[in-house]
């Protein structure tokens, strides 16, 4: 008996569109803006306008917070396959998130005058580490090791005017978490409460933003309030690393 004769019509390649192309370009020129907010966030330090460093600051991390959703929405990877978004993404956050506020923490008022050099250089050496880390971001979407937050670290401790040795003590600390291999959730990204971290995130950045607009005559309860999802974000990432697998 003759067998069937199955015939397969070959699956073309996905072509990305002129305008889906366009749309791939103006997401990676949204990334690097964040290299241009944190420049001026740097001469806003030079000036001692510390209020404006970190507004700069802020403008960083919404573009970072939304860059990553845009691209896999436009198909960024397969639109424009020989340009490496995620290496732009790199260095650019390297720079808005350790270079920048690592120099805020040198020339503010912070740290303790002898040690703000050694405390600089390990932060800079640690988060280095951790950019060229493979696993830095899990396969699960969160962030493994202390997920160089040195932005939100040194917002708090100049508008809370923590003692300069306590600031030292934190800051240090942190530098040790980096290598600490605990998941941190990744709030856009993270699967595990993705809604209510994303939403909190956003209360919390209207909290912090209202503050910074206030300083230094705000209220600097909404500052402590907004410690609330910093305590949310350690504790959800602590039950992400240490909770047993189904089944286990």
């Amino acid at each position: 008996m003759e067998q069937p004769t199955f015939v397969t019509t070959p699956i073309e390649p996905w072509m990305p569109s002129r305008r889906r192309k366009v749309a791939a370009w103006a997401t990676h020129l949204f990334t690097a803006t964040g290299a241009v907010w944190g420049f001026l966030a740097l001469l806003a330090i030079n000036q001692q306008e510390w209020v404006a460093a970190f507004l700069w600051m802020g403008v960083a991390l919404f573009v970072d917070g939304f860059d990553g959703t845009i691209a896999r929405r436009v198909r960024i990877r397969e639109s424009l396959p020989n340009f490496d978004g995620a290496l732009l993404d790199n260095i650019v956050d390297y720079f808005t998130y350790t270079v920048v506020p690592a120099y805020f923490l040198y020339q503010a008022d912070i740290l303790p005058q002898n040690f703000r050099m050694i405390t600089v250089a390990l932060i800079l050496l640690a988060s280095a580490y951790q950019f060229c880390q493979m696993d830095a971001k899990t396969d699960d979407h969160y962030f493994k090791g202390f997920p160089d937050y040195w932005n939100v670290l040194a917002l708090y401790m100049f508008m809370l005017r923590w003692n300069v040795w306590l600031n030292l003590g934190i800051t240090l600390l942190c530098v040790v978490l980096v290598f600490v291999p605990v998941k941190y959730v990744y709030p856009s990204r993270t699967k595990t409460l993705r809604k209510l971290s994303v939403t909190l995130a956003c209360v919390w950045g209207g909290l912090v933003a209202t503050a910074l607009i206030q300083y230094p005559n705000g209220d600097v309860r909404l500052l402590w309030v907004s410690l609330l999802f910093v305590v949310y974000y350690v504790g959800v990432s602590l039950y992400a690393t240490f909770k047993k697998p189904a089944g286990a």
